[in-house]
């Protein structure tokens, strides 16, 4: 891809690549300038930050300097995404001192950056933290923006949900219901990457907070294009590559962590032997 190479040129040689992904072991706020400045223009992008909780890829800071992080990434992102791109930023909660102890981040964002807010998703998920002292949390959110509000990608037969009670019901004699199925409603029952000794993903990375293939898998079906580029600012595990890769998108990817750009370089690679080797004995699966 063309654009691929455009973007080597700008930010130099990638810690790993293949034909449809491009990921570079270094800061996203470093590299997101650099894009800026280049002219280089992405199609969208699907991430999910850190939530300033302490995990041990990340620096807790202030609640007012991390969400002043998030904007500046998101103010980056939105001046080299495509006019009619989508932005999806997957977010959860975090304690703000002496006024919340699960505060979605949310509320503290969704309006002090450019992009339009289409539409809030909630991803409910089944396995999680048991509280003792308050409700177990079992979802977080995925916040849809645009760039231009009346312009964007929404391909709703891509995803839409072949789980109908009624499949067969008819109104004047016409099946009431799409043959594809019914338009998804905007809470989405996906199971997290679990880990453990006898529950423990098959698609489980060394990442403590991996996305799940499934819930990607949708937002890129559902809201981007074939050939288009995708951008994942906090790669983590490389599930949005992964994904982009098996959907025929292409990927840029950050990850400042080394160790876990080794994790995502194995994870592709461990990927495209499965489909060579499929390839070439499809009987066998």
């Amino acid at each position: 891809m063309v654009k691929l190479n455009a973007i080597k040129n700008v930010l130099g040689e990638p810690y790993y690549e293949n034909a449809s992904a491009i990921i570079y072991n270094m800061d996203c706020l470093v590299a997101l300038k650099k894009l800026g400045e280049s002219g280089i223009i992405i199609d969208s992008t699907i991430t999910s930050p850190p939530y300033n909780i302490g995990k041990e890829y990340e620096k807790v800071m202030p609640v007012d300097k991390f969400i002043d992080w998030l904007i500046e990434i998101s103010d980056s992102i939105y001046r080299i995404t495509k006019n009619d791109g989508s932005y999806l930023l997957n977010v959860g909660y975090l304690e703000v001192p002496n006024k919340g102890r699960a505060v979605p981040i949310t509320y503290l964002l969704w309006d002090k950056i450019k992009f339009y807010l289409n539409q809030e998703i909630i991803w409910n998920y089944g396995a999680g933290v048991a509280a003792k002292h308050y409700l177990s949390p079992r979802n977080e959110k995925i916040l849809w923006y645009l760039k231009d509000k009346e312009n964007y990608t929404f391909n709703l037969d891509d995803i839409r949900d072949p789980d109908v009670k009624y499949p067969n019901q008819k109104k004047n004699g016409k099946l009431r219901c799409n043959t594809l199925g019914k338009n998804p409603s905007d809470v989405w029952q996906i199971a997290k990457v679990t880990s453990g000794a006898n529950r423990s993903s098959d698609e489980r990375t060394n990442h403590p907070a991996q996305f799940p293939a499934d819930l990607i898998s949708r937002m890129v079906v559902g809201f981007t294009n074939e050939g288009d580029l995708i951008l994942d600012p906090f790669m983590g595990s490389g599930t949005t590559a992964e994904v982009c890769m098996n959907n025929n998108r292409y990927s840029l990817g950050f990850e400042i962590r080394e160790d876990y750009c080794q994790t995502i370089m194995n994870r592709l690679e461990s990927e495209i032997k499965a489909k060579n080797l499929k390839a070439l004995s499809p009987t066998l699966f």
